[in-house]
C-alpha cells in the first residue's frame, strides 16, 4: 500500500520496537510530527535543547541496551545535536538521530534553516545517510539500526528532506537486512581464544581490565566467572563500572588518572592483562613507554581498529565480548586443573597490601562539607541501589571512587568526550527507560548549567530525577589543574555563588533544597527521597577540595599524587600528625 514518507517513517520505527522519541519540532520536520501525534505507540518526549534530546538518548540507550531514537528539525536543530554524536561515538552508544533536511530541490542553495549535517556529523558518526528517496526510506532505516546496535555500537544519523517526508510509495516492511561492506566479527578466532588461556594457565600476576565493552555486549556474567574461577583481580575503567560488581573482593576498583593506588600498581606490576572492551585510552594508560612493562597483553575487542591503537598487544582477539569470553571459559576449565586460590594467593596478597598502603582517603572537617562524604552517604542511603549518572569534572571521579557500583547499565557518564551537560538529559533519559526506579544525577555547579533546561522537562513530564549539586563555586577539575600545574592562576574558572539553584529549581516547579554543613548532609538526601517529583539538591561543598589520588599529565600510572603537598605540610604542622587526621574511606 502507498504511504507518505512520514508514515513509513513511524511504521519503520514500530518495527524496530521503538517506543520513545526525543526531539524538538521544526519546519521541515513537522509532517513527521503530525503522523507521530495521530498514532499511539510512540510517545514523544519534547526536551528543551537538542543537545538534551540527544543525552537523554544516550541515557535511555546506555540504561537499557535498546537504540535511543531522536528527532529534530533541519539547520540550527540538526547541529545542535553534533556533541551528542560526538559524545555516542566515543562512548559507543548506539542511537539513531533523524535530522529533517530543506526539499531536495533546495540542497545546495542556502536555503533557510539548511546545513550540511551529513558532511557536518561524518567525523563523529558511525555511519549517516541522506535519504533522497522516499522509495529507500523504510530500507535505510533497517540499515540504521543494524548498524547502531551491532558490532561495535554507535551513533547513526539519517537526513530526511522535506519532500522525502512529504512523498509517497508503496510501503513493505523490511525484516532483515545485508550489507555486503559491513560485517562485524561476533566469534573470536579459536586459535587465539587457545593462546589467550595458555597465557592466562602460565600467568603468576594476572589481572583483567574491564572496559564499557563488558557492559554493552552484556558479558558481565562471563566475566564474572572468569575472575572467580582462576582468581583474577578486576580493575576497571570509568565506563566499565557496574561491569564487574564494585563491591566484589576481586574488584580493585577503577584505574587510571584517578583510580585506586592499588588498581594502578596491580596493572603496572602483572605480568599478564587481560583487556576486554577497552580500548587503552590516555587516561588509562598514562606515559605509554611506561604502561605495565612486565605484562604480556590479550585484547579482546569488538572493533579491530582499537586493537594495538595506542598500546602494542601480544594475544589480539577480535569478537564480541560475551561470545569470546563464553568461549575462553570453556577452554580454561577443560585446561586449567588446579588450586587457583592458592595458585594466586601470592598476588592477591600484593594487591591487598597496596590497598591498606593508600586506601581512599580524605580530610575530615567538622564545619565543611567535603564533597567525598556526600556520595559516601549518597551511597550509604541508597544502599547501592539507584541508576546512578554524572556530569564530567571533579564530582564525576569522586563518584567513580566512592559510589560502588554492583549491576550493569546501572552507571552512566560521559567519558571519552568528557561532555559536560551530559547528566542531567542522560538521566532523565534512564528515568524513562525505568519510570519505578530511583535515578539519581550527581553534577557539578558548572556542568549542571549547561542543559539545566532540561528541569523543564523533568517537570513537565514528572520525572522523579534526584539531581545533587557538588557546588564548590569553580570549575572545579580546572581549578584543580590551575593550583597544581599553572601555580594558582585561576583564569576563567571562577563560578562564583551565582545562581541559586534552590530558587532556580522552584522557578522550574521542581523541589529545591540545600545544605551548607556536614550534619545537614544526611537529613537533607533522606528528604529529597521522600518527594516524589524531581528535586534539585544544592550541596555547598569545600571549594578548594581536589580528586586524589592522582596522575599527573605525563606521567607512568604508578607515578601518583596523593594529596597538594602544600596542604599536607601545613596540616602536619597544625595537629602535629598525618594518619589520624585522614579519614578512610
Amino acid at each position: 500500500m502507498k504511504l507518505t514518507g512520514s508514515e513509513i517513517f513511524v511504521e519503520a520505527l514500530k518495527r524496530e520496537g521503538v517506543e520513545v522519541i526525543f526531539g524538538i519540532p521544526g519546519g521541515v520536520v513537522l509532517g513527521l510530527y503530525d503522523t507521530l501525534y495521530r498514532q499511539d505507540d510512540i510517545e514523544v518526549i519534547l526536551t528543551r535543547h537538542e543537545q538534551g534530546a540527544t543525552h537523554a538518548a544516550e541515557g535511555y540507550a546506555r540504561a537499557t541496551g535498546k537504540p535511543g531514537v531522536v528527532l529534530v528539525t533541519s539547520g540550527p536543530g540538526a547541529t545542535n545535536t553534533v556533541t551528542g554524536l560526538a559524545n555516542a561515538n566515543m562512548d559507543s552508544v548506539p542511537i539513531v538521530v533523524f535530522t529533517g533536511q530543506v526539499s531536495t530541490g533546495l540542497i545546495g542553495n542556502d536555503a533557510f534553516q539548511e546545513a550540511d549535517i551529513v558532511g557536518i556529523s561524518r567525523p563523529c558518526t558511525k555511519y549517516n545517510y541522506l535519504v533522497k528517496d522516499v522509495n529507500d526510506l523504510a530500507q535505510t532505516i533497517k540499515e540504521a539500526f543494524y548498524i547502531a546496535t551491532s558490532g561495535r555500537p554507535g551513533p547513526v544519523l539519517i537526513d530526511i528532506p522535506k519532500d522525502v517526508s512529504q512523498n509517497k510509495a508503496d510501503y513493505k516492511p523490511i525484516d532483515k537486512v545485508y550489507i555486503r561492506s559491513y560485517n562485524p566479527t561476533i566469534q573470536g578466532n579459536q586459535w587465539q581464544i587457545k593462546r589467550a588461556a595458555e597465557a592466562i594457565l602460565r600467568s603468576k600476576k594476572p589481572i583483567i581490565y574491564a572496559g564499557g565493552g563488558v557492559v554493552s555486549s552484556n558479558a558481565s556474567s562471563e566475566l564474572k566467572a572468569l575472575a572467580e574461577a582462576f582468581h583474577i583481580p578486576v580493575c576497571m575503567t570509568l565506563l566499565g563500572l557496574g561491569g564487574f560488581p564494585g563491591t566484589h573482593p576481586l574488584s580493585v576498583g577503577m584505574l587510571g588518572m584517578h583510580g585506586t593506588y592499588w588498581a594502578n600498581m596491580a596493572i603496572h606490576n602483572s605480568d599478564l592483562i587481560i583487556a576486554i572492551g577497552s580500548r587503552f585510552d590516555d587516561r588509562v594508560t598514562g606515559r605509554v613507554a611506561d604502561f605495565a612493562p612486565q605484562a604480556k597483553i590479550i585484547h579482546l575487542d569488538v572493533d579491530p581498529t582499537s586493537i594495538r591503537k595506542n598500546i602494542h598487544v601480544d594475544i589480539p582477539i577480535v569478537g564480541d565480548a560475551g561470545h569470546v569470553l563464553a568461549d575462553l571459559n570453556k577452554v580454561l576449565h577443560a585446561k586449567g586443573e588446579g588450586d587457583w586460590g592458592k595458585i594466586r594467593e601470592p598476588w592477591l596478597k600484593q594487591v591487598e597490601e597496596w590497598k591498606k598502603k593508600h586506601p581512599l582517603t580524605y580530610r575530615h572537617d567538622a564545619k565543611i562539607i567535603k564533597p567525598q562524604y556526600v556520595i559516601e552517604k549518597i551511597y550509604e542511603i541508597t544502599g547501592g541501589d539507584a541508576i546512578v549518572v554524572t556530569d564530567v569534572g571533579q564530582h564525576q571521579m569522586w563518584t567513580a571512587q566512592y559510589y560502588k557500583i554492583d549491576k550493569p547499565r546501572r552507571f552512566l557518564s560521559s567519558g571519552g568526550l568528557g561532555t559536560m551537560g551530559y547528566g542531567l538529559p542522560a538521566a532523565l533519559g534512564a528515568q524513562i527507560a525505568y519510570p519505578d526506579d530511583l535515578v539519581i544525577e550527581i553534577a557539578g555547579d558548572g556542568s549542571i548549567q549547561m542543559n539545566i533546561q532540561e528541569l523543564a522537562t523533568a517537570v513537565i513530564y514528572k520525572l522523579p530525577v534526584k539531581v545533587f549539586i557538588i557546588n564548590n563555586r569553580y570549575l572545579g577539575m580546572v581549578r584543580q589543574w590551575q593550583q597544581l600545574f599553572y601555580e594558582g592562576r585561576y583564569s576563567a574558572s571562577v563560578l562564583g555563588q551565582k545562581p541559586d539553584f534552590v530558587k532556580l529549581a522552584e522557578a522550574y516547579g521542581a523541589a529545591g533544597l540545600r545544605a551548607k554543613e556536614p550534619n545537614e548532609v544526611e537529613g537533607t538526601i533522606k528528604e529529597a527521597l521522600k518527594i516524589k517529583g524531581p528535586v534539585v539538591v544544592d550541596f555547598v561543598v569545600n571549594p578548594t577540595e581536589n580528586v586524589y589520588p592522582m596522575v599527573p599529565a605525563g606521567g607512568a600510572i604508578n607515578e601518583m599524587i596523593f594529596d597538594d603537598p602544600v596542604k599536607a605540610k601545613e596540616a602536619t604542622s597544625k595537629k602535629g600528625k598525618t594518619e589520624d587526621s585522614i579519614q578512610t574511606a
